[in-house]
């Protein structure tokens, strides 16, 4: 399955990256923004994005990605600093299917990523 993450700090990109890649996900895909995610949807099944970047942020992509009828059932994994309940909200109403707050364990994004993809 072709994974897509999307984070403005590279350094996360790379961990999330990482992390999938010794959980048997092999095929990922990296954004630093969500302009640049939407360019990059093709083929995707799944989708880690975080919130807060530069140009295009993640509420505005997954919104963006949910408009678009061959990514509406596609997963979203929201990965961000924003934990207040007000924000989960939010982010499940524009159309995540999860949310996890940074910092996070390898052990807690592969549980996450392991329910959201039954």
């Amino acid at each position: 399955m072709k994974v897509l993450v999307i984070d403005d700090s590279f350094a996360i990109r790379r961990i999330i990256a990482k992390f999938l890649n010794s959980a048997g996900y092999e095929d990922v895909v990296l954004a630093s923004n969500g302009s640049e995610g939407l360019s990059r949807l093709s083929g995707v099944g799944l989708i880690l994005t975080d919130w807060n970047m530069p140009g295009m942020d993640g509420l505005t992509f997954v919104t963006e990605v949910r408009k678009r009828e061959e990514f509406a059932e596609v997963p979203i994994l929201m990965v961000t600093g924003a934990g207040t309940k007000d924000a989960v909200l939010e982010a499940l109403e524009a159309g995540v299917t999860d949310y996890i707050v940074k910092p996070f364990t390898k052990a807690t994004l592969i549980k996450k990523l392991e329910e959201i993809l039954k």
